[in-house]
C-alpha cells in the first residue's frame, strides 16, 4: 500500500528583530506545531544557494502527515494568534507544498 503524501512548510526568513522572533514568536508557535503533528526537517542559519541571485539567511522546512493538515496548522485561530509576531519580527517567503503519494 503506498504512503500517503505528507504536507510541508517551506520558510526562507530573515530575521530582523531576533529578539522579539526568539522571544516572542518561538515560544508561542511551538506548542501550535507540536498540536498539529509538525515536525522540523530541516533549519538553518546558513543555507547555501547553489544557482540563483539570492541571499537566504535562514530556512526551516516542516513536515505535516498530510496536505490537509499544513493547511490546518497554517489556518488555524492558534497559528494567526501569533503569527503577528513573525510579521514585526522577520521578513519572510512561506511555501505550501504538497508532497509526493508513495
Amino acid at each position: 500500500m503506498p504512503e500517503s503524501a505528507k504536507g510541508y512548510i517551506f520558510a526562507e526568513l530573515e530575521v530582523t528583530d531576533p529578539t522579539v522572533f526568539h522571544s516572542e514568536y518561538m515560544p508561542r508557535v511551538r506548542p501550535v506545531l507540536d498540536k498539529y503533528g509538525a515536525r522540523f526537517l530541516v533549519a538553518s542559519d546558513t543555507p547555501q544557494v547553489l544557482e540563483g541571485d539570492r541571499v537566504v539567511k535562514r530556512i526551516v522546512f516542516i513536515e505535516f502527515e498530510s496536505p490537509e493538515r499544513a493547511r490546518e496548522f497554517y489556518h488555524s485561530r492558534d497559528y494567526q494568534d501569533v503569527i503577528d509576531y513573525r510579521f514585526r519580527s522577520a521578513r519572510t517567503h512561506l511555501y505550501m507544498l504538497d508532497g509526493i503519494e508513495g
